[in-house]
């Protein structure tokens, strides 16, 4: 029979954590506000400072100081997430890139509508496709202007841009899946073929990279009031170059790459996916 002692000590972890959470709901709450306001005030003062800017600087060094603020920018919203406990975020693998002066596509699944955020925030001068509806909106769009990113509009000019950029030497970052990944899907939606298309074009490349977190929060369909676990946890994990071989098709590159994302997201790890069980 278990002793008294046995009996009560899981009912006082218990009564310790809870206490623990009450503590942390008003932090929460007032860190995820802070969050907000961060992008609210920022993506509205870079909007309204980008506008002149495009118009008065030459082409080149408007996309240089454009990328290089919103790097900075989002290095310091990440710092902000880990100083209030929010997100705990291993980053380290990216740190192989940013001296790397080589042209690559950086090309990472897409758990969340964040990814990018984290990714940028480790590279300085990053070439990036984005929906074209995103140039539009005024939180992002003046920034995202200013640093000359590609929107993703018609996919003969996409790959263009693209491969143009990177043979002028650059990261290019491309969510190969073309959208976050879905509800229902195991590990990653299907890949699109613009990755393959723009690295056979421009002769480099693809490095994946492996997102994985212990939640899905501002995952396609998440509503934005939905409060998440704090602290969220995000491993980003650099995967070995890939490369066009001779004589491969795109759809075939595609398919190879794909399985390359399947077999390495589905491997044990402490945020694998999970299966979505129905409310």
């Amino acid at each position: 029979m278990p002793s008294l002692e046995s009996q009560t000590l899981p009912r006082s972890a218990s009564t310790a954590a809870q206490t623990r959470r009450w503590w942390r709901l008003p932090w929460e709450a007032a860190a995820t506000l802070g969050a907000f306001a961060y992008w609210g005030i920022f993506g509205l003062l870079f909007t309204l400072v980008s506008i002149p800017l495009i118009l008065v600087l030459p082409c080149l060094v408007a996309k240089r100081l454009g990328r290089g603020m919103l790097h900075r920018a989002f290095r310091v919203f990440v710092g902000y997430l880990r100083a209030t406990d929010l997100v705990q975020a291993d980053l380290s693998s990216l740190d192989a890139l940013k001296d790397d002066p080589r042209a690559v596509i950086i090309a990472p699944n897409h758990t969340s509508l964040w990814d990018a955020v984290f990714v940028i925030s480790k590279l300085p001068q990053p070439i990036c496709i984005m929906k074209e509806a995103i140039l539009k909106n005024p939180f992002l769009g003046g920034g995202a202007r200013l640093a000359g990113y590609i929107p993703n509009g018609s996919s003969s000019r996409m790959v263009k841009d693209a491969a143009d950029a990177l043979q002028k030497g650059g990261q290019l970052l491309l969510f190969p899946e073309g959208t976050r990944t879905r509800r229902e899907a195991r590990w990653i939606n299907p890949l699109r073929g613009g990755c393959a298309l723009i690295a056979r074009r421009a002769g480099v490349p693809v490095r994946p990279v492996f997102i994985r977190s212990n939640t899905r929060f501002l995952e396609k369909g998440w509503p934005l009031w939905k409060k998440p676990e704090f602290p969220i946890r995000i491993s980003i994990e650099l995967g070995d170059p890939v490369v066009p071989e001779e004589g491969e098709t795109a759809h075939e590159f595609t398919k190879r790459l794909e399985e390359i994302y399947q077999r390495n997201l589905s491997r044990a790890h402490k945020l694998r996916r999970q299966v979505e069980v129905a409310d």
